[in-house]
């Protein structure tokens, strides 16, 4: 099966499903990337970056890195531009980060969840649209979604769903995700 034999009408070209794959990918991982720093950076203003939920951050941050690399890595070898928006998710990543982490651990934790369940049914949607030609970008995707469930299953035991406001907050940050994602495949 060729990418793009699971296409709907109106989808992309195999080579433009790549291109967006890799280009929106990036600009995920960058922006998770951002978001992990954004918190970090907050725990370590409020004294708080030695605690649980600041190794376990700080373990995801690295997780979310090497993903990062691995697309910075695929966007040179395929020759795929990457989107224009990359500085304005280096400044909202951040500040989303530093706002949900100043809030308190649980919403610094909710905010993983609706990130990583955002960016989970996103690449099982890209996994579904890759063929067989693309196996190894396939894999990929899955591997990492993989870790992303890991992701939000670490958020909520470490209580996620008890920060305050937490529906709204989710929410909120979901449909932010999903807008970033929709924007960063196409500019």
């Amino acid at each position: 099966m060729k990418t793009g034999d699971n296409r709907n009408p109106g989808d992309p070209d195999p080579r433009e499903l790549v291109e967006r794959t890799i280009r929106v990918d990036q600009a995920g991982e960058f922006g998770a990337v951002r978001i992990y720093e954004g918190q970090l950076a907050a725990m370590r203003w409020t004294g708080r970056s030695h605690s649980e939920a600041g190794r376990k951050i700080a373990h995801m941050a690295r997780q979310e890195r090497e993903h990062n690399k691995v697309f910075d890595r695929l966007l040179v070898e395929r020759r795929v531009r990457p989107t224009a928006l990359s500085p304005l998710w280096h400044v909202a990543g951040f500040a989303l980060g530093a706002a949900t982490a100043l809030m308190g651990d649980k919403a610094a934790m909710a905010c993983t969840v609706a990130v990583e369940e955002t960016i989970e049914e996103h690449y099982a949607s890209q996994a579904a649209k890759l063929g067989d030609d693309e196996a190894e970008l396939k894999s990929t995707v899955e591997k990492f979604r993989a870790e992303e469930l890991e992701h939000r299953d670490e958020a909520l035991a470490s209580g996620a769903e008890q920060a305050p406001a937490y529906e709204a907050l989710s929410a909120a940050i979901k449909a932010g995700s999903r807008l970033a994602i929709w924007l960063s495949t196409r500019i």
